[in-house]
């Protein structure tokens, strides 16, 4: 189930699209947000192959993603260093994302700070618990192996960490891979709720640290953690690091807490 025959078809041309294989990476009646956020930033980059790269972006969940979708890609404005080009998905004749991606050339540093190491590190995946997804959503047992990276089980504080990889080589750049792991796990706030629920993603927001991310083994530390969750929603602070601890994405999302 090699995630580059999920975008295999995208060429970068306005139109409708069908997705291969699809039906291994839905959510419910939706492609889950990782892979959403990669069919649009696929759409992105094919249609103008010559961008910088990508620094940062911000996505929009806005209804479900099916399997046969409406592309489309355009650039908003093209400076000298920054691009910033807005993709769409249309899903069922609505518009099911939005996302607007911001690329941009490399320059000569003025201020320098390494983002800080993941909190309670446990080093590296290896002898980590291996984790059961059998009661997981369906696209997570099929595609993903993912292993424990804090002692925390059930309630407790509203943080998610765990290792995680693709069960076979994604094919995709590490760019696209870090984006489809990076809005995979579920909100830290499943940790606080009082009663089970269903929850959805509303938005992504999120900066590459990395503009080419690498990892060990296919590992990556993944972290959803709820600043703040009432009325119905929570604040979600997002992030990545590769198997060294080296931080590689930095996000941010709004969920809607049903139930």
């Amino acid at each position: 189930m090699s995630a580059a025959r999920l975008i295999e078809p995208i060429d970068g041309k306005p139109g409708v699209t069908i997705l291969p294989e699809a039906e291994n990476w839905m959510q419910g009646r939706t492609l889950y947000g990782g892979a959403s956020a990669l069919v649009a930033y696929t759409a992105a980059i094919r249609a103008f192959p010559e961008l910088p790269p990508l620094r940062a972006a911000q996505v929009g969940f806005v209804a479900p993603v099916g399997i046969e979708v409406e592309l489309n890609a355009e650039i908003v404005r093209q400076g000298r260093n920054v691009a910033q080009v807005r993709s769409e998905i249309r899903s069922g004749g609505t518009v099911a994302l939005t996302a607007f991606w911001l690329f941009g050339t490399e320059r000569d540093a003025n201020a320098v700070h390494p983002a800080p190491q993941a909190e309670d590190w446990h080093g590296p995946p290896d002898g980590e618990e291996p984790l059961s997804l059998d009661k997981a959503p369906s696209f997570l047992g099929k595609n993903f192996e993912l292993r424990r990276a804090q002692d925390v089980r059930g309630k407790g504080k509203p943080v998610v960490r765990r290792w995680m990889r693709l069960k076979e080589p994604s094919g995709l750049d590490p760019v696209s891979e870090l984006i489809l792991l990076g809005d995979t796990l579920p909100p830290g706030a499943m940790r606080a709720m009082r009663r089970q629920g269903p929850i959805s993603s509303i938005n992504w927001s999120f900066n590459l640290l990395e503009p080419a991310p690498a990892t060990s083994d296919g590992w990556w530390l993944a972290e959803t953690a709820s600043e703040w969750a009432d009325l119905g929603y929570s604040s979600e602070r997002l992030r990545l690091w590769n198997s060294e601890g080296r931080q590689m994405l930095a996000g941010m999302q709004s969920v809607a807490i049903f139930g």
